[in-house]
């Protein structure tokens, strides 16, 4: 039994040395990286992004359920209060602060699946690269983009009344009323 092991094992070498003298002979593949760069996939998700509205104002209303379905806890949100004189988006609320940490981010695309105004994005542009733990760190300036143009940018001054209500109305529970 011993004897059969050992002869099943000397017969791999002529295997590996086969397959060792056949890639030998192709020639390699070297991808000039960043002058030459490979096709992605079409499910590649790449760099995150921070979506407006047509009006300029932000997607992200500061709710944070983005960093809550976030398997790698990459993602940190701090929201504050939006007011007539300073709107940053529709709703009450508005994210202050917004980063997420690309060196723990898998780009499982859970936070674009869990946020209710679509405001963050992955899309297959660009992969995210840096120097610095700091500079792999991206911020809500860095993530968001610029506003359409002819409009401005936030924080708007809007009239009183324009955001009293939800963005989303919800629909009445008993068809009766």
């Amino acid at each position: 039994m011993a004897e059969a092991s050992a002869i099943s094992k000397l017969m791999r070498i002529p295997v590996g040395f086969a397959t060792v003298l056949k890639t030998l002979l192709k020639k390699p593949v070297t991808v000039q990286y960043p002058d030459e760069q490979r096709p992605m996939s079409a499910r590649f998700r790449g760099r995150h992004h921070l979506k407006r509205y047509e009006n300029g104002l932000e997607r992200c209303i500061g709710c944070a359920l983005c960093a809550a379905a976030c398997p790698a806890d990459a993602i940190y949100v701090e929201a504050s209060e939006n007011t007539n004189e300073q709107r940053f988006s529709p709703g009450e609320r508005y994210s202050k602060t917004y980063e997420i940490n690309m060196l723990r981010c898998i780009f499982c695309g859970y936070c674009e699946d869990a946020c209710p105004t679509n405001a963050i994005v992955l899309e297959p542009i660009e992969f995210p690269t840096g120097y610095t733990r700091e500079g792999m760190i991206y911020t809500k300036q860095m993530l968001l983009e610029a506003p359409p143009t002819g409009t401005p940018a936030t924080p708007q001054v809007t009239q009183p009344g324009t955001f009293d209500r939800p963005i989303i109305p919800f629909p009445a529970i008993d068809s009766s009323v």
